[in-house]
């Protein structure tokens, strides 16, 4: 026999290389489907709750405190009343959860 048993293995190791990359490729794509884009999708939802804020909403803050919108400030703060004659100012996105919207003023 020409072949030794050596060069039969070497032989089939190149579709073995890229056979090795299917499971970390597997991996990476149930990753992003679990976890990346969920994440992604939950950013742009509180953007645009962030976005949507108006006069009068009630709120819930990151730290905890329930108040009621008074001020939007286009410098990414919102003034937030927490108690009558209580005003606190926020950094909009530190704002978790919109308990109840106003209504728009209808012209």
């Amino acid at each position: 026999m020409l072949v030794t048993p050596a060069y039969a293995q070497a032989a089939g190791g190149a579709a073995g290389g890229l056979a090795s990359f299917v499971p970390l490729i597997l991996i990476f794509v149930i990753m992003y489907f679990f976890l990346i884009r969920p994440q992604q999708k939950r950013v742009k939802e509180h953007k645009a709750m962030v976005d949507a804020l108006r006069r009068g909403d009630q709120v819930i803050t990151q730290g905890g405190l329930v108040g009621k919108v008074i001020k939007v400030k286009e410098d990414g703060e919102a003034e937030v009343e927490i108690a009558e004659g209580v005003k606190v100012r926020v950094i909009k996105s530190t704002i978790a959860q919109v308990i109840s919207k106003t209504e728009p003023a209808k012209d």
